[in-house]
């Protein structure tokens, strides 16, 4: 430490972080230089990572050469577990939550992406949220609509049919 009470591996620190957003910035420019002779579809996704990457790395940029330099002592985020949740209850839980999301994966397989999404959004919020009828079918018939609006006729993007579709040749 020196007389200040600042830490003699600063510099190195801000110099790797420095590094880093400069490495991001070039990262995601080139993306977007390389996407740019692509057509519309095909450079769609790199443009939507790269641009928001480049933007959040010359933020970051910013904030360490501009920034207060004054950083704070403690930890990042700090993480404390409810201790009113038995470990049996917070393990079933988590086995919940991931038989959920293994049922949408299956369901994505099994129907195809279109109707996987509001099938599932309609099942999660009748059987696990306890959603009265209406709410739900409205929330799923809103997922179909705004999927089928952005991929079907913005983006013009099909998706696979499902494997029961597949299968039974529809």
């Amino acid at each position: 430490m020196s007389a200040d009470g600042r830490s003699f591996e600063e510099p190195v620190g801000l110099k790797r972080h420095l590094g880093f957003s400069i490495f991001l910035i070039l990262v995601g420019g080139y993306a977007v230089y390389s996407a740019s002779f692509w057509s519309f579809k095909t450079g769609f996704f790199p443009l939507v990572i790269a641009i928001p990457l480049i933007l959040l790395a010359l933020a970051h940029l910013l904030l360490e050469v501009f920034g207060d330099s004054e950083k704070s002592t403690g930890p990042a985020v700090d993480v404390e577990f409810s201790k009113e949740i038995a470990p049996d209850v917070a393990r079933w839980r988590a086995f919940v939550l991931f038989a959920w999301i293994a049922g949408f994966i299956l369901i994505v397989f099994l129907l195809g992406f279109p109707i996987a999404v509001p099938l599932f959004m309609f099942l999660y919020l009748k059987i696990q949220s306890g959603t009265g009828w209406l709410q739900s079918v409205g929330l799923a018939g809103g997922a179909w609509v705004f999927l089928y609006v952005l991929f079907q006729r913005l983006v013009y993007l099909p998706f696979e049919p499902g494997a029961l579709q597949v299968w039974l040749g529809f």
